[in-house]
C-alpha cells in the first residue's frame, strides 16, 4: 500500500507500507479518493505547530481533509453505513474525559487527537478509523467530500460568533478557510465582505455572494469596512489570516458590543491596547474544530454548494506527486486556493 509519509522537518516520501487489516468491530476501512492540502499540512511539514498543535510526531502520513469511499466494515457499525458509500471524515477524536470534554465542549479537548496529524490519515491507498468518524455525504465529487472539513471549521466559527440573518460580517483573508466563512455566513442569511490582500482572490468571494474590498493598509481598510458596514462598524468580524495586521485590524474595526472571531492560526504576537475590549465590550472568540453536530451542518450545505466548493480546487496531482503537490502549494500562495490529492 502506498503511503505519503512526512518522516521529518521538510522531508516528504510516498512509500511503500503493509495493508491495512480488515476492521475490527465499530470500525470502517476506507478507501480516500480525495485529500486536500491545508495550512496546517504546511506547518506540520515546516516544522512549525506546537507540541500541543500535534507537532513534531513523525513520521505521519498527513490528510485530514479527506473524501472516501466505505471499502469494508466492521461488525455493529450503524446500519446507514455501507460498502461503496461516499463520505466525509470528521478527523477529531475527543478523550471524553477532560474539562472541555465534561462541559459539553469536546471539539476543543485537551487531549484530542486529529487524524492526519497526531494519527495517520488520508494520504495512503487505505485507511481505518472509528464509525462516529465516518459522514455519508450525497454528492458526486469526492473533492466536494474533502472540503466538508474546512467547511466545518467555518460552521463552527459562525456559531461562535451567533450571526443572525441580515447581520453584516467583515472576513479578513479570502483564502479557502476565509471563502468557507463567507459561503457559510451567506448561508445563514447575513451579509458579507471579505478583505483580502491578494485582489485576485476576491472574484472566487464575489462569486460567493460576497462583498470585497482590497486590503491597502491597516488604516485605510478599517476605513473603508466602516462604510460598507453602514454602523459604528461592523458588530461581527472573523480573521482567518492570522495575520498580526488583520487581527489588529479586525479589533479596531467591530463595533461596541461586537464579536471579533479569531479562526487564523499562527505564531505571530499582536500588540494590544487593554483599553480596546473594555472600551467596547467585546467579545473576543477563538474557533477550533467543530463538534459532531457541526460536521453534518457542514456536510448539508456542502450537498447544497457542491459547484461553489469544487470551484475551490485550483490544482489536482496523484498521490505519487504528493511531495512536488506540498512544495507547489507552499511557493505559490497567491496561485493556489485549493490543492486536492486525487486518483493515482
Amino acid at each position: 500500500m502506498r503511503a505519503a509519509v512526512t518522516e521529518a522537518v521538510g522531508a516528504v516520501a510516498v512509500l511503500d507500507r503493509p495493508e491495512q487489516p480488515e476492521p475490527g468491530p465499530g470500525e470502517v476501512l476506507l478507501r480516500p479518493e480525495a485529500v486536500g492540502i491545508c495550512g496546517s499540512d504546511y506547518h506540520f511539514f515546516l516544522g512549525e505547530l506546537s507540541d500541543e498543535a500535534g507537532g513534531s510526531q513523525f513520521p505521519r502520513v498527513l490528510g485530514h481533509e479527506v473524501g472516501a469511499r466505505i471499502a469494508a466494515l466492521g461488525t455493529g457499525c450503524r446500519d446507514e453505513l455501507a460498502v461503496g458509500q461516499l463520505i466525509a471524515l470528521w478527523p477529531l477524536i475527543a478523550c471524553g474525559r477532560c474539562y472541555p470534554c465534561r462541559a459539553d465542549r469536546a471539539n476543543t479537548c485537551d487531549n484530542f487527537n486529529l487524524i492526519g496529524i497526531h494519527l495517520d490519515g488520508g494520504l495512503q491507498e487505505h485507511l481505518i478509523v472509528p464509525q462516529e468518524q465516518v459522514f455519508p455525504i450525497t454528492v458526486d465529487d469526492p473533492r466536494v467530500a474533502a472540503l466538508v472539513e474546512p467547511l466545518s471549521i467555518a460552521v463552527q466559527a459562525v456559531r461562535r460568533a451567533a450571526l443572525r440573518r441580515d447581520e453584516r460580517a467583515v472576513v479578513f483573508g479570502a483564502g479557502p478557510i476565509g471563502q468557507c466563512i463567507a459561503l457559510v455566513a451567506r448561508e445563514y442569511g447575513a451579509r458579507v465582505l471579505v478583505v483580502d490582500i491578494e485582489p485576485s482572490r476576491l472574484p472566487r468571494a464575489a462569486a460567493l455572494g460576497a462583498d470585497t474590498l482590497a486590503w491597502t493598509g491597516a488604516a485605510n481598510t478599517v476605513a473603508a469596512a466602516r462604510v460598507w458596514a453602514e454602523l459604528e462598524g461592523p458588530p461581527v468580524v472573523f480573521d482567518a489570516t492570522g495575520s498580526a495586521a488583520a487581527v489588529g485590524a479586525m479589533l479596531e474595526l467591530v463595533t461596541s458590543a461586537g464579536r471579533a472571531v479569531q479562526v487564523g492560526m499562527s505564531n505571530q504576537e499582536v500588540p494590544l491596547r487593554i483599553g480596546l475590549l473594555t472600551e467596547k465590550e467585546l467579545d473576543l472568540l477563538g474557533v477550533s474544530c467543530c463538534d459532531s453536530d457541526g460536521f453534518a451542518e457542514a456536510v448539508r450545505i456542502a450537498e447544497g454548494n457542491q459547484q461553489a466548493l469544487a470551484g475551490m480546487v485550483t490544482h489536482e496531482f496523484p498521490l505519487t506527486r504528493f511531495p512536488e503537490a506540498l512544495r507547489f502549494a507552499i511557493d505559490n500562495p497567491t496561485e493556489v486556493m485549493k490543492v486536492v490529492i486525487a486518483g493515482e
